[in-house]
């Protein structure tokens, strides 16, 4: 896909990029905000990065682990989760998928290192961003979010896809979804 055609998040195709069978992650239903109880509301239905938003609602930093990775060209995506560095406790699982292309090489590189969380990067660089939310999803987990959750049996959580415009160009989708609370 060329650089200019990146579309706004699609959930089929972001969860298609770690699971060819998407139940395996779980089961969606899009919701207005209105629908999306407390305190999930207040997590998922803004436009600003999930990062600082978990370490506001959790009262401290979080650190990202990388499950899976992959490239296609000047698209890079990971599946992540953020653990509370305070006990390591996972609070969100997502999938971002980024345009390159739109970051310069610095950016890029500390992205890359799978160090810190993407909202932190983008906010320590001064990249100029804006945060669009697409939709809020209401996910009944499957197997493979269960046992990120560490959850004995599926729990309704609730998510979202946003899309990130850096320095103007639509450069990140995202599918967020955070841990029962």
């Amino acid at each position: 896909m060329p650089a200019a055609d990146l579309p706004t998040p699609y959930l089929p195709d972001l969860v298609a990029l770690f699971y060819p069978q998407p139940q395996q992650l779980g089961t969606f239903e899009q919701l207005s905000p209105a629908e999306v109880p407390q305190p999930y509301r207040r997590l998922l239905a803004h436009n600003k990065h999930m990062t600082e938003t978990v370490e506001q609602f959790h009262a401290g930093q979080v650190d990202v682990r990388v499950l899976a990775r992959r490239r296609d060209n000047d698209f890079y995506s990971r599946q992540i989760l953020l653990t509370r560095q305070s006990d390591g406790q996972v609070v969100q699982f997502g999938i971002p998928r980024l345009n390159m292309a739109y970051l310069d090489e610095e950016v890029r590189r500390e992205i890359e290192s799978e160090t810190k969380p993407l909202g932190r990067v983008l906010i320590e660089h001064n990249v100029l961003r804006e945060v669009q939310l697409v939709a809020l999803w209401k996910v009944r987990p499957g197997p493979e979010l269960c046992r990120m959750f560490g959850l004995t049996e599926p729990t309704t959580v609730y998510g979202r896809t946003a899309l990130i415009y850096c320095n103007g160009e639509p450069a990140i989708e995202l599918l967020e979804i955070v841990a029962p609370q």
